[in-house]
């Protein structure tokens, strides 16, 4: 089952009759680099009139053919047949015990990034005992909040990890980028790209203006020689961690190709997310980046820990509540608890549960909010990353237990290490031909997906944010919610307000 929704994500917003944006790099440059709320808010709500209303007629017939062709096949709906992949009876229980375990640690990085945010807009717009405006955390999705770190730097006077401004200094480019991925890799003993990589991939936005869809991608052709990648690069220390990523991908296919068609799979989709990210977290270090030439100092001491482990957390931690609700909204559509005529609400409730984020303006159900992100109308099951955002710590841990690194474990680099090398390979080698608990046992030692690693990476930022927002006062959570910035721009009565963020959001009131 396929709907080709793509012409979507070449879509564009319009300040004028001669200006339009197209999401990839305009709109998400603006949400990265803009400070003005009004013009965040310009970005944010022009992509979801572009995108998401234009999708939801056709997004109500898919699910009813897609839960038409799960059944079809024996599962009860098409949530049940994702969730078939990881072939865990107890997945949902699982996945629920790992958000519960995980959430103190992201309310406390909530309460923290909503001071440093009130600080910026102030009481008008800011809440400190509510939601934050989902518009101004850096991204398009507010799914990770890497991109205000010069808003939240917890020491601004100690050393910053950003590689950005010696990247362009040194001229670097997206070729670049992705060769210096692949000297990370086979550094470990994995595998170099076939020339039919570097030959057909696309690395960059086409500069003779043909429309692509930006959005980054791994794509193995299956006859064991053919890899690529679809991305538009920029020049960013982000988008080198995104090279890393999907360059995991292919590294992944290279080390499977041989398994026959139906094992050549990730041990579970989080494995195969996870691959290039417990890479990136040894690219990541202040240590590897001075190695490659990126950074000019490495300081050893409190403020810096925390700033660079802040830097790690807007993009982790900041991540796996959007990662866990995807599709716990996406299950209940299939299975008939979320109806048609309360996608958006429900949407926005569980937005407001998990992140406690909510929309800088009012939203009815002509919006379709959730269809202004790729993987909603592109048909791609998304817990993987939630689930790789957690496995890929365990196996940072592991790849730097073989490499013989001494602790802590967020300055671990496991560069030119082939013991780490070997270990990864050996996994990915095995495709989707064991499952995956075993997968896990034989890089982890243990068949369970396990927090505690995690927590071991991020502990001295866990205990400064908790001395931090105690210090301040803050109030842990959303409890109450300011109507005021609705108010002025709207000039609605605060009763009117009041009723339809009540019907909206049933779960916080």
């Amino acid at each position: 089952l396929h709907f080709d929704f793509s012409y979507i994500f070449s879509s564009t917003v319009c300040k004028n009759q001669s200006t339009c944006l197209p999401l990839d790099p305009d709109l998400n440059k603006i949400m990265a680099e803009s400070r003005d709320y009004d013009e965040l808010l310009f970005a944010w709500q022009g992509w979801r009139n572009a995108s998401g209303r234009e999708l939801r007629s056709s997004y109500k017939r898919y699910v009813e053919l897609a839960n038409l062709a799960a059944k079809s096949n024996g599962h009860t709906d098409n949530g049940a047949f994702w969730r078939s992949l990881y072939e865990t009876p107890t997945f949902e229980e699982d996945l629920e015990a790992l958000w519960k375990d995980l959430e103190p640690l992201y309310i406390n990085i909530h309460a923290y990034v909503r001071r440093a945010l009130y600080k910026k807009y102030g009481a008008e717009r800011i809440n400190l005992k509510g939601p934050i405006p989902a518009h101004l955390l850096g991204n398009m999705w507010a799914q990770t909040w890497s991109s205000i770190m010069d808003l939240v730097i917890p020491y601004p006077d100690a050393t910053q990890v950003d590689a950005t401004p010696a990247m362009i200094a040194q001229g670097w480019d997206p070729k670049r980028m992705f060769e210096e991925s692949d000297r990370f890799f086979t550094s470990i003993g994995l595998l170099p790209m076939p020339p039919e990589f570097w030959d057909k991939s696309m690395l960059e936005k086409p500069k003779d203006g043909r429309e692509v869809v930006c959005h980054a991608s791994a794509w193995d052709f299956y006859n064991r020689k053919d890899f690529r990648i679809k991305q538009c690069t920029v020049v960013t220390m982000d988008d080198l961690i995104t090279v890393h990523h999907e360059m995991g991908h292919v590294q992944y296919f290279l080390q499977y190709k041989d398994q026959p068609i139906s094992f050549r799979d990730g041990a579970n989709p989080g494995f195969h997310e996870a691959i290039g990210d417990v890479l990136a977290l040894s690219v990541s270090t202040p240590k590897h980046l001075q190695s490659i030439g990126l950074l000019d100092k490495v300081e050893d001491n409190k403020e810096s820990t925390i700033n660079f482990l802040m830097s790690i957390a807007l993009d982790k931690i900041a991540f796996l509540p959007f990662g866990y609700l995807m599709d716990q909204w996406r299950w209940k559509v299939f299975d008939g608890r979320i109806s048609s005529s309360e996608y958006n609400k429900e949407w926005w409730n569980m937005r407001m549960k998990y992140q406690g984020l909510c929309p800088p303006v009012p939203r009815t159900e002509e919006d379709f909010d959730p269809g202004a992100k790729f993987h909603i109308p592109a048909n791609v099951p998304y817990v993987r990353y939630f689930v790789s955002f957690v496995i890929q710590f365990q196996f940072h841990k592991a790849l730097c237990e073989a490499a013989g690194q001494p602790a802590p474990l967020h300055n671990c680099d496991i560069y030119q290490s082939k013991e780490a090398g070997k270990l990864l390979g050996d996994v990915m080698k095995m495709g989707f031909s064991k499952p995956w608990p075993e997968a896990m046992t034989l890089i982890t030692g243990q068949a369970k997906m396990s927090v505690q690693p995690l927590m071991e990476y991020f502990q001295p930022l866990i205990e400064w944010l908790e001395e931090e927002n105690k210090k301040n006062g803050d109030v842990l959570g959303w409890p109450e919610y300011d109507w005021t910035p609705y108010k002025s721009k709207l000039g609605v009565h605060e009763s009117t307000l009041k009723r339809w963020f009540t019907a909206q959001f049933p779960v916080f009131y």
